[in-house]
């Protein structure tokens, strides 16, 4: 008997996990994967890094489907909308701790790599490695 994907509640828990540690919450996002709605102007190389903290976000539901939430973005009001299979990886901003996931057959493939960060500069970027 086939399961759903364990994705939307990996990054539940991860999410939770980073939270109550005190660290914010990043998302990696394929951007270019269909049913990805964000802000065009932050994307890098076809991926975008999302603050997702309960302090940056507005309403977020990490469904099992869809993430969506409101966001500022250069002090612009948008809402966010994108499938749980666009998510790349989910980290602590603070120290690069979480996991990455594989890109679905479905998303658009793009080359593994650290990922852009369109965030304000912090100390770097995260060190996660994909194991296979």
């Amino acid at each position: 008997m086939a399961m759903t994907s364990n994705r939307p509640y990996l990054i539940r828990a991860i999410w939770q996990w980073i939270s109550d540690n005190g660290m914010t919450p990043h998302l990696l996002v394929n951007a270019d994967a269909e049913g990805v709605e964000i802000p065009r102007q932050f994307v890098e190389d076809g991926r975008i890094v999302l603050n997702v903290s309960a302090s940056a976000v507005r309403d977020l539901d990490l469904g099992n489907d869809w993430i969506s939430f409101g966001a500022r973005f250069s002090g612009s009001p948008m809402s966010v909308l994108l499938p749980v299979s666009a998510v790349l990886g989910i980290y602590s901003k603070e120290n690069g701790q979480g996991m990455l996931f594989p890109e679905d057959e479905e998303a658009t493939s793009a080359e593994e790599d650290d990922g852009p960060e369109d965030t304000p500069p912090s100390g770097g970027r995260p060190s996660l490695k994909v194991v296979k």
